[in-house]
């Protein structure tokens, strides 16, 4: 009876590999949909159309970028986490939907950790340490002198609670032992406006937005939060030449619904390698700031498992939530 048993699972378990075999062979069958948790216009949603334009070419299939903003990213997260896992709802996630929701929020609507599977990893982000003109810090270390002898009198700005802008600046704080305040706003035009009318002091954000007033003067540049400098902001250093470790940029990934095929992840991450390598794709994310970024899928899982990691101190140290 047992040995029946253990031949009924072994048909069974053919049966499955089988079908999710001839499946794989034959995606994509029918358009692909890529989930964006963003408004269009945004950055993510623009570095998702400029990747999804040569990979529906690649794959002989339509990429129809979706955008389904909304709860910090959890919207639509939420529905590809819920979705069929057949490779053909997408995710083009930052890091609040696997990394730092989980920990700044009460209850996700989706397991963060069990309800995906990661495809590839597409470009990071790098953020700028600036500060308004009137400051008179010209580094990184005088910044950190000068915060700490107006201490609580210093106020820096960001995208919102939980925002990459509001968890990299309690980053700095953390390990440079200063007390600048947050104040946060209703996204980065909002920040960056009181930023340049000197109501704040400072801000850690993407280089995008940022860039024409770092040119116009208006805005002084001290560090880039990648372990190196960058090559849209020469002369710029690294924040980790005065803090050693810190990094503090943000990501955009794909991942799919857990469950789906592997061979369907393994075509994904070829063919957006494929992608990524194209010479008028990597200037096009390069000159918005965004560094091209090809990893396995195990690669980017360790990423993301990391990052929560970090991530997750930071938050508690800060206090930060989002209700």
């Amino acid at each position: 009876m047992i040995r029946i048993c253990h031949g009924k699972w072994a048909l069974a378990l053919f049966a499955w590999l089988a079908v999710a075999g001839a499946t794989a062979q034959q995606y994509p069958a029918r358009p692909v949909r890529m989930v964006v948790t963003f408004a269009p216009g945004g950055g993510a949603d623009i570095i998702a159309r400029t990747v999804s334009e040569p990979l529906a070419r690649l794959i002989g299939q339509p990429v129809v970028v979706e955008n389904r903003p909304g709860a910090g990213g959890t919207i639509g997260a939420d529905a590809v986490a819920k979705s069929v896992p057949d490779g053909y709802m997408l995710l083009f996630a930052t890091p609040g939907v696997q990394i730092t929701n989980p920990f700044l929020m009460k209850k996700l609507p989706y397991d963060s950790v069990h309800d995906f599977a990661a495809v590839a990893m597409v470009s990071v982000a790098p953020n700028v340490l600036v500060v308004h003109a009137g400051v008179p810090a010209k580094t990184v270390k005088e910044l950190i002198e000068v915060a700490k002898s107006r201490s609580g009198a210093m106020n820096y700005s960001s995208a919102g609670v939980g925002a990459t802008s509001h968890l990299a600046m309690e980053y700095f704080n953390t390990m440079a032992g200063t007390k600048v305040a947050h104040v946060p706003y209703k996204g980065t035009g909002a920040a960056l406006q009181d930023l340049l009318a000197g109501n704040v002091q400072m801000a850690i954000d993407t280089v995008g937005p940022l860039l024409p007033h770092i040119k116009s003067g208006a805005l002084r540049a001290l560090g880039v939060t990648t372990p190196g400098p960058i090559s849209v902001l020469p002369g710029v250093p690294a924040i980790a030449e005065t803090l050693p470790g810190f990094e503090a940029s943000s990501m955009n990934y794909i991942t799919a619904r857990a469950g789906t095929p592997a061979p369907i992840i393994a075509r994904l991450n070829k063919e957006i390698a494929v992608v990524l390598g194209i010479p008028e794709v990597r200037d096009r994310l390069l000159a918005i700031g965004a560094i091209p970024t090809i990893e396995s899928p195990q690669e980017l899982d360790a990423r993301i498992r990391g990052l929560a990691e970090k991530w997750k101190k930071v938050i508690e140290i800060s206090g930060a939530r989002v209700d």
